[in-house]
């Protein structure tokens, strides 16, 4: 999952997945010996285990409920790491950030991850003072050291060891699931809010190479510039040091701390006057004033900054949480035109902007050329929105991808479209993967949705046996749920789990509902044969040999059935957790498009698509995979949409294109749950309306086919303690409080957990999408 944030955040999940939890990426690293000591310990080291291979060991033994084999192998991790542990908390200042300066501290990490497993084993036996000895001395002597969750993140194991302590002291397992009041906020009223709302930048400067890589804005006239654009907005950003409430915040040390404290802070005020004062970059501190400036309602002095952005800063960048670059250019231009979307009454539309980074598509910005238009604010033509979109009749078909009832056109205007039975088919989607509260794939107690009986019926309890009404408890199921709300499609996978055929053709034809089918392609190691760690390697013949037979495997088994709507391939590999995508990206997208052309020689009744990881290394896909008929990813970009995410697709592989997986978390610190409800609902509407905007013969790019929501109900396994309902933060990124809360992105909930699994509560972007998709 991608993320839009500008400095590494840190997780406080104890999210690991037990039997496949080695720390990724952690290369074996070797303090540089001084002494004869050192040599000695050294050398005994390498003759033993390594530390991640102890870890491996401790981890599996710990999900069989092995004590005796857990507590074997983290003291062993223990008494031969923990000397290099001290030494290299010692030397560091701050966390690590990158994944490099992660992976130069791996023994500290994973000695202290032995704590934890020991402390953890403890809890089970119900000695608390012991664990709390324990999760203590990660607390004190290492605070720096991280985990790694096989999802996709590293964790504080300071910050969760803090928690653990504070359930066994309180005696309240539940208390950070306390209910939060909402925080009353203040107001900003600004000293200088400029003489023009929207401000024409042609008569204070010039604009020089407009639409090439020189580009460049040169101020001609700075003090009218300054008075035009209001406080805290380039150039007129010392102004807010002259600003009667800057003086009093100061003196009520109401600014103490860093900007980022105050990004979702209830105290409006106080967060503006810290961003517009602050140190990050000015491309950065101008995104986030806006932001602010959006949040209290101030949505021309919003726009004002965001197109600050455009004009001064086009290629500035970012980092998101994954240590990938944010373009915060491309994002400037997504919110304005979010803003003037959602508010027709402005009476503006910001025309011809782009941003286009040339070698934007990796993690190196060295070698980025941004390619600037900054467009213009024009009155909104009303007759040009409301322009009838031509008949398909009308138009020549400019290409066909695929031979069967399922297939891919593109017409002569460059528009996409899915054809399904002769019509077009938008994908309304939704990930459905309902469990039972309790159940964790870390521990092995997770079954099959498929199968799942528990009042003995006979029938699959999920589909057809939940209910919404607590008091009648009256079975409606989430088949007719899902219909009821206007899903079309659900995105599944053939392994690791059997695919119960009956349920699937029950749901297609009673319910109308198909089926994306996919395979991993070697993620997390499915598929291919290869170890966890090191993962897939996409130039290995045996592994690619393995992974080309499941897909073949699964084609030959599915082909026919009613229900498949087309193929999927991977689970944004390119990230590359239990595979290596991201550190082979040619050899995965040419072995993705070998895998396409062999599937679409055994079926051509159906398309075949990839799902990556939001557009990193899109380029690369673009010329390597010319069989892959449809680009899909995981995209998390906030609440204003996708951005220039369909533009790019179009640009550097010109398919067709639809979110794998997006969402937002019905959980926000500092919001009651219905407040929360109502972010997530409108998170989940800008989404939809740029995936619908960007479709054939809208207003955008004209090249989505629709999209898969992320997900239908709650799961409580995912920050590892599956009988609660957990409210930590996993990563950060665009959702209402800055942090994804993986435990919540349902669209349905299920309540305190003691009707579950049957217990359904709709939430309001249940009934958002129900109105947007009926």
């Amino acid at each position: 999952m991608m993320l839009v944030v500008s400095r590494m955040s840190y997780v406080v999940c104890k999210g690991l997945k037990i039997a496949l939890c080695l720390l990724l990426f952690l290369t074996t690293y070797h303090l540089r010996l001084t002494t004869n000591l050192r040599l000695t310990y050294d050398l005994y080291a390498q003759e033993s285990s390594s530390s991640s291979e102890l870890l491996d060991k401790a981890w599996a033994a710990h999900g069989k409920h092995d004590t005796e084999a857990t507590l074997k192998y983290t003291q062993e991790l223990i008494d031969l790491y923990k000397d290099k542990a001290e030494s290299q908390q010692k030397y560091l200042k701050a966390m690590p950030k990158t994944k490099e300066e992660i992976e130069e501290v791996k023994e500290l990490n994973d000695v202290a991850t032995a704590y934890f497993i020991q402390a953890e084993t403890l809890l089970r036996q119900e000695k608390l003072e012991e664990a709390k000895k324990l999760f203590q001395i990660i607390i004190n002597q290492y605070p720096f050291a991280q985990g790694w969750d096989q999802r996709g993140w590293y964790w504080s194991l300071k910050l969760v060891s803090e928690q653990s302590i504070k359930k066994i002291e309180t005696g309240d397992i539940e208390v950070e699931q306390k209910k939060k009041v909402s925080q009353i906020s203040t107001k900003i009223v600004l000293y200088e809010p400029g003489t023009e709302d929207l401000v024409n930048y042609e008569k204070y400067g010039e604009f020089k190479g407009i639409g090439t890589k020189d580009y460049k804005y040169t101020i001609k006239d700075q003090e009218g510039l300054m008075a035009a654009i209001g406080e805290g907005i380039y150039p007129n950003t010392t102004s807010v040091r002259w600003d009667p409430e800057f003086k009093k915040a100061l003196k009520e040390k109401r600014l103490d701390g860093e900007a980022w404290d105050f990004m979702h802070s209830p105290d409006l005020e106080a967060a503006f006057l810290k961003w517009a004062t602050g140190s990050e970059p000015p491309g950065v501190r101008l995104f986030y004033t806006g932001l602010i400036l959006e949040k209290a309602g101030l949505l021309k002095s919003a726009l004002k900054c965001y197109y600050a952005i455009v004009v001064h800063y086009p290629g500035s960048y970012g980092w998101t949480y994954w240590h990938t670059p944010w373009y915060v250019g491309q994002a400037a231009v997504a919110k304005i035109n979010y803003i003037l979307s959602q508010n027709p009454q402005l009476g503006y539309k910001l025309q011809d902007a782009d941003i286009r980074i040339i070698n934007g598509y990796d993690n190196d910005v060295a070698n980025d050329i941004p390619i600037v238009n900054p467009g213009k604010f024009v009155k909104l033509n009303l007759v040009e929105k409301i322009k009838p979109k031509p008949s398909i009749d009308s138009l020549n078909i400019k290409k066909i991808s695929g031979k069967g009832k399922v297939h891919i056109v593109q017409y002569e205007t460059g528009d996409w479209q899915l054809i399904v039975d002769g019509k077009p088919y938008m994908i309304k989607g939704i990930t459905y993967a309902p469990t039972k509260i309790g159940q964790s794939p870390d521990d092995g107690t997770m079954t099959s949705w498929m199968d799942d009986d528990f009042n003995n019926n006979k029938k699959a309890d999920g589909p057809y046996d939940t209910y919404v009404d607590q008091a009648t408890k009256e079975a409606i199921g989430d088949f007719q749920l899902m219909k009821d709300m206007g899903v079309n499609t659900l995105r599944l996978y053939h392994h690791p789990n059997p695919v119960n055929k009956e349920v699937l053709r029950d749901m297609y034809n009673k319910y109308g509902i198909r089926v994306i089918m996919g395979d991993f392609l070697g993620k997390y190691a499915l598929g291919s044969g290869a170890q966890w760690n090191p993962g897939t390697d996409y130039n290995d013949e045996e592994q690619k040999k393995n992974m080309l037979e499941s897909v073949k495997s699964m084609v030959n088994e599915y082909k026919n059935e009613p229900y498949i709507l087309f193929w999927l391939l991977g689970n944004e590999n390119v990230y590359g957790y239990a595979c290596n995508a991201d550190t082979q990206p040619d050899a995965y997208f040419k072995f993705a498009n070998e895998v396409a052309k062999a599937v679409k020689e055994i079926d051509p009744d159906h398309p075949v698509a990839i799902c990556s990881g939001d557009i990193l290394f899109l380029d690369k896909f673009g010329k390597d995979a010319p069989d892959v008929d449809i680009f899909g990813t995981n995209a998390y970009r906030g609440n204003y949409g996708f951005g220039r995410f369909w533009k790019s697709v179009k640009e550097e592989a010109d398919r067709p294109a639809f979110i794998t997986e997006y969402g937002c978390p019905a959980h926000a610190d500092g919001k009651t749950d219905l407040e929360a409800e109502e972010l997530q609902a409108e998170y989940h509407k800008g989404s939809w309306e740029d995936i619908e905007n960007n479709s054939a013969f809208n207003s955008g790019a004209g090249n989505s086919i629709g999209g898969v929501v992320f997900e239908w109900l709650d799961e409580w396994w995912k920050a590892y303690e599956p009988s609660i309902h957990d409210t930590k933060s996993l990563w950060a990124g665009p959702f209402p409080d800055g942090y994804m809360h993986e435990e919540w992105l349902g669209l349905c909930g299920q309540g305190d957990g003691k009707d579950s699994p049957f217990l359904r509560q709709l939430r309001k972007a249940y009934y958002t999408y129900q109105k947007l998709w009926k």
